[in-house]
Formats: C-alpha cells, structure tokens, sequence
C-alpha cells in the first residue's frame, strides 16, 4: 500500500475547450467515438504533464472521459432512464438559480448492469502512459440514492436498500477487474455521509433518510466494498474522498465530521481519508482524535486548498493548519491536497488552468516544505 504519500490531489482536472467542444460534436453525431477517444488522448497526455511538472506522486486522467463525477451511476449503467433531480446549490452567500444549478440526473427502472467499462479504459490507458503510480476514482455505490425514486423505482427496486446491494456486486465486479488490469490505488468518492453531517441540507434531504440510518447505510457499504477489495489484493491502496460538494465553484452541504468520525474512521477499512478542509464549513480538526493509530493507521489527507475560487492560499498559513491537525493525528500520517476536484464535472470550476497550476505546486511545495 502507498500510504506515505504527502502531497495528492482528488482526481478531476479542468477540460481544454477544445475537448469540450469535442463532445458537443459526439453529441450531435458529427464525430465518432474513435476520434473522441483520440482527443481525450491527447487531453490526458497534457494533464499528465502538468501533474508531472508540478511535481505530484499519483497521477489521474482528470477524468476528462466522463462528463461527471458521478459517471458510475449517471453514464455506465444499463436500467436506468432520465429523470430530472434539482439540488439546492450556493455560491458567494445566495443560491443559484435554475438556469445555473444541476438538475441532470437518472432513476433506476429496472434491474440496473455495467453497460460500458469506463473505468477499464481510463486504466488500460493510465497503465500504458502515467509517469509513476495511478488512482482510479469512482462514485460509491452507497450514493445509490442519487438514482432510486420511490415511484420510478418501486417496480425493480421497492427499497433503496436492494438498489445499493445490487450497485455494490456491480462495483466490487467492477474493482476486481481493474485489479487484474494492474490498478492498485482506487478512490471511492462517498458523499453519503452529508447526510448526518448536514441533515437539512441538499445531502440530507436527496437520501431521504434520517441521519442514523443513512450513516449505518453508507458504513455497511463502504465497508463491504473496502473489505471485498482488500481480500482480492491486500495490496491495492483505497482512498475515500468526501467533500460538502463542487460544481461551478459552488458547495451544498456544510458541517463538522463529528456526527460520523468515530463510526467512519474505525469501521471502514479506508488507507486514505481524503477530507474536505479549505473553509470553516467543513469545522475544525477535532473529529480527527478518532483517527486509529499505529502501523496500520490510516493516512489523513487534508484538503486545505480550494479549487474553487483563484485566490492562492498563503503557504505559512497552510503549514500552521497541517500543525494543527497534527494535534490529532501523528504528522507522518498527514497529507496535503486540494478540498475537491477542479471539475467534478465537464465546464469545471470557475477558474482558469493557470490557476489550477498554480494550486497544484502549491500543493507539492507545501508538502516538500512540512515532510522534506
């Protein structure tokens, strides 16, 4: 497992308009998959190099194959169909607008299968072309909420619950594959959990569950996923990824970890805890006193740096913060990263690639400064 890691970032990277453009054209029929593929090619190949030059020790592809995030539940799934799904989005203090929130979205109509491996492209190519270790990131299954409605859904699936065991044979499947590919670093990116940190915000309410159920929901997934990948490889590093949200710079949920620390930290097998941390809506250091110790602790990666806004943060700053949360977990289980991605999901935050670049030597140099 590569857990020493100091310096990562959570995985999407901004798309070159070129690209965007690209897919606009594969939409409209005026250009093949094969000649998509060749641009993201070559999209991947750049982004590579900027996260070579900035100095980074994993690597991703940006994701720049699938227009979100969420591209395991929303584009490589068979059984589902369109279904409009608005979230309550805020940026600079108010709440955007309909035009401006993300409202895209699928419901499960019938028994849902893997229709495309995305993931196995991705990591047939990072195999081939990455300059050092990789990660592969992909939605929990435990965010099976995002595509049951309880009308849409009810004939194939009655309860949430049946969705998220067949999501999750589907994703230990999925990872057992590209583990026989090669893949030895996977991201789960596991929001679930807002929905006992933030109960009446966006997290809380799109689960439509009480806040004790859903963290006993999304533990007993999480650790059933975690533990079918460490029995087909003790080796492979899992990370965890959990942010309040990002899209076009703006966030959904806010809350400390406390109400799910103690449970998460101790009873999901992660290697990597990659959390949230730029701004006081994510609170303070203290839930991290639940963080295990010793040879098989985790590593704790602080996401201190926004990608949200252009402003760079002032080094020393970030250097007192990582103290700080030194005060819970030993130093040499700390890390440094960015608090989310930069385009969870195509268009990306609204910043610009040179600030981007500059977020990711920020990053490193930090790193390089606290560990050596």
């Amino acid at each position: 497992m590569t857990t020493s890691c100091h310096a990562e970032h959570v995985g999407s990277l901004l798309r070159p308009p070129w690209l965007l453009e690209a897919r606009d054209a594969y939409e409209r029929g005026t250009l093949s998959m094969r000649e998509l593929r060749e641009l993201e090619d070559r999209a991947i190949l750049e982004l590579i190099d900027l996260q070579e030059q900035a100095g980074l020790p994993v690597f991703t592809d940006g994701e720049v194959r699938r227009e979100s995030w969420r591209a395991g539940l929303l584009e490589s799934l068979d059984g589902v169909v369109p279904a409009r799904r608005t979230m309550r989005w805020i940026r600079d203090g108010r709440e955007l607008g309909p035009d401006e929130t993300l409202s895209d979205g699928v419901a499960a109509t019938a028994k849902v299968s893997r229709k495309q491996d995305l993931s196995g492209v991705e990591a047939a190519f990072m195999a081939a072309h990455a300059p050092g270790a990789f990660k592969i990131t992909m939605i929990s299954a435990s965010m099976g909420g995002m595509i049951w409605d309880p009308q849409l859904s009810a004939a194939a699936y009655p309860t949430l619950p049946d969705l998220i065991d067949d999501l999750a044979a589907l994703q230990i499947e999925e990872i057992g594959q590209l583990i026989d590919q090669g893949v030895r670093w996977i991201q789960l990116d596991s929001l679930g959990y807002n929905a006992a940190i933030d109960p009446s915000g966006s997290g809380g309410a799109r689960v439509g569950a009480d806040p004790r159920a859903a963290l006993d929901a999304a533990i007993a997934t999480d650790s059933k996923i975690v533990s079918a990948i460490k029995r087909r490889n003790p080796d492979v590093t899992v990370g965890m990824h959990m942010c309040r949200g990002n899209y076009r710079s703006s966030w959904m949920s806010q809350g400390s970890y406390e109400p799910v620390a103690e449970r998460l930290f101790n009873e999901v097998p992660i290697d990597r805890f990659l959390l949230e941390y730029d701004t006081d809506r994510a609170g303070g250091f203290e839930p991290l006193r639940f963080v295990p110790q010793g040879k098989t602790a985790p590593t704790v990666v602080l996401g201190l740096v926004t990608t949200k806004v252009p402003r760079l943060e002032d080094q020393d700053d970030l250097c007192r913060r990582v103290q700080e949360a030194a005060r819970y977990v030993p130093l040499e289980n700390l890390a440094i990263s960015p608090q989310c991605g930069f385009a969870s999901g195509s268009l990306g935050n609204l910043i610009t690639v040179d600030d981007e670049r500059r977020k990711l030597d920020l990053v490193v140099s930090t790193a390089r400064q606290v560990w050596g």
